[in-house]
C-alpha cells in the first residue's frame, strides 16, 4: 500500500476516535498524520524516518501549542442556580433568625426551587417581619431586615 494513504487512513481514523472521546488530545494526532499523507504526496519518496520524525514533530508540536493557547472558561460551575439573582428577592421570616439560631424564609414565588428556606441573619428578625436575601450561604440563605 502506498505510503500516502497510510497515513491518510491512519489520520482519519485518529480523527473518528476524536469525534468518539471528544478530549481533543486525539485531534492534534489525527492532523499531524493527515498533514505527513500530504507530505509524501507532494514528495513520494520520503524515508519512513522522515515521515516518523515529521509526524511525531507535528503532533507534539500541535498539542504543545494548542496546550498554551487553550484557556478554561470556568474552573467552576453552578448548575442549577441561577447565578445571582436571588441577591435582593425580600420574603417573609416564618421563624425568627438570629445570631444563635436559624431561623426559616418564605418566599411568594420560588426561589431556586423552593419557597422556603433556611435563613440565617447578623441580627435578630422576628417571625413575620420582611427581609431581604443578601447572600447564598451554602444551602440556607443570609438575610437582613427589609
Amino acid at each position: 500500500m502506498d505510503p500516502m494513504w497510510m497515513w491518510a487512513a491512519i489520520g482519519i481514523i485518529l480523527l473518528a476516535v476524536e469525534m468518539a472521546t471528544g478530549t481533543f488530545y486525539v485531534l492534534w494526532f489525527g492532523v499531524a498524520a493527515l498533514c505527513v499523507a500530504v507530505i509524501m504526496w507532494l514528495f513520494p519518496n520520503t524515508s519512513e524516518a522522515i515521515q516518523y520524525s515529521a509526524f511525531a514533530a507535528l503532533s507534539l508540536s500541535s498539542l504543545a501549542i494548542w496546550r498554551i493557547n487553550y484557556k478554561k472558561t470556568s474552573t467552576s460551575t453552578r448548575v442549577g442556580q441561577s447565578q445571582g439573582d436571588e441577591i435582593g428577592r425580600v420574603g417573609t421570616v416564618i421563624e425568627t433568625a438570629s445570631l444563635k439560631q436559624n431561623g426559616k424564609i418564605r418566599f411568594a414565588q420560588g426561589l431556586m426551587g423552593s419557597r422556603e428556606w433556611t435563613a440565617i441573619a447578623d441580627e435578630t428578625i422576628e417571625s413575620g417581619s420582611d427581609a431581604s436575601v443578601v447572600a447564598v450561604v451554602g444551602n440556607a440563605l443570609k438575610i437582613s431586615k427589609k
